[in-house]
C-alpha cells in the first residue's frame, strides 16, 4: 500500500545528546531506564518526533544512523498519522512493535523481517493510527461505535477480537487503500472492504484527514 519509492515529509534529523528516557523492551516486558541517544526527526509540514535510541546500538555515528532510516520511513505517513507520534523509542530484537501513548517502539530484528515481507510503513500505519486517530483518555468514540455498529462486521480478526482497541488502527489502513492507494489492491480487494466497513469509511472521510506527503 505504501512503497520505499513514495515521498517522505521528513526533512532531517538533529542530534539532542543522551538523556534518560524509560523504554519499553518486549525482550523484558518492562519498561527499563537508559541514557539513550536522543535525535529530533523534523518534517516538511513542521512536525518533529524525538527519535530515542537505545544505547546498544554503540556510539553516536551508529545510533544517527538507525534514527534516520526510520525517521525517513515514518515521513512517509501522512500528517494526520504523525500529529499524534511524538516519540519513536528504537531497540534491538525480534519483537512485535507498539504504538499508542503519542509513542511507536520499534525493535529492528523484526523490523528487518516487516521489509523482506514489503510491510514495515504499512505496520507503522497501524501504531500510528494508535497514537493519532484514537481519541485522548479512551480507545473508541461514540461516533466510532455508532460505525462499528452498523456496518456489523470487522475489516480484521484481529479487529474483531479486540474491537475497542484493535479496530480503528485496522481499519484505516484499508480505508487508506481505496481512498489513496486503490490501484496497488485488487479490484475484488476494494469491493470487499467497501463491502465490509462503510459507516467506518464515512467516519474517516468526516475527519477531513491531513494527508501530506501522499497527496
Amino acid at each position: 500500500i505504501i512503497k520505499s519509492s513514495d515521498p517522505t515529509a521528513y526533512s532531517g534529523l538533529s542530534e539532542a545528546g543522551q538523556g534518560l528516557r524509560k523504554m519499553y523492551d518486549r525482550r523484558r516486558n518492562d519498561w527499563v531506564r537508559h541514557k539513550a541517544f536522543l535525535f529530533i526527526a523534523k518534517y516538511d509540514d513542521g512536525l518533529q518526533i524525538e527519535v530515542q535510541v537505545h544505547p546498544e546500538f554503540g556510539g553516536t555515528g551508529n545510533a544517527r544512523k538507525v534514527a534516520a532510516e526510520y525517521a525517513e520511513v515514518i515521513g512517509r505517513l501522512p500528517t494526520s498519522l504523525r500529529k499524534g507520534v511524538k516519540t519513536v523509542m528504537i531497540q534491538k530484537g525480534v519483537l512485535l512493535f507498539g504504538g499508542g501513548n503519542n509513542n511507536i517502539s520499534i525493535h529492528t530484528g523484526h523490523a528487518a523481517r516487516y521489509v523482506k515481507w514489503g510491510v514495515l510503513e504499512e505496520v507503522l500505519v497501524h501504531e500510528a493510527a494508535h497514537c493519532s486517530l484514537e481519541a485522548d483518555g479512551q480507545q473508541v468514540t461514540s461516533r466510532w461505535q455508532a460505525a462499528q455498529n452498523a456496518d456489523g462486521q470487522f475489516i480484521s480478526g484481529y479487529a474483531e477480537k479486540h474491537p475497542d482497541r484493535e479496530d480503528i488502527a485496522e481499519s484505516y489502513l484499508a480505508y487508506f487503500a481505496i481512498r489513496y492507494r486503490p490501484t496497488r489492491i485488487s479490484k475484488a480487494l476494494a469491493l470487499k472492504i467497501i463491502d465490509t466497513i462503510p459507516d467506518r469509511i464515512k467516519y474517516f472521510d468526516s475527519l477531513n484527514l491531513q494527508m501530506h506527503p501522499v497527496k
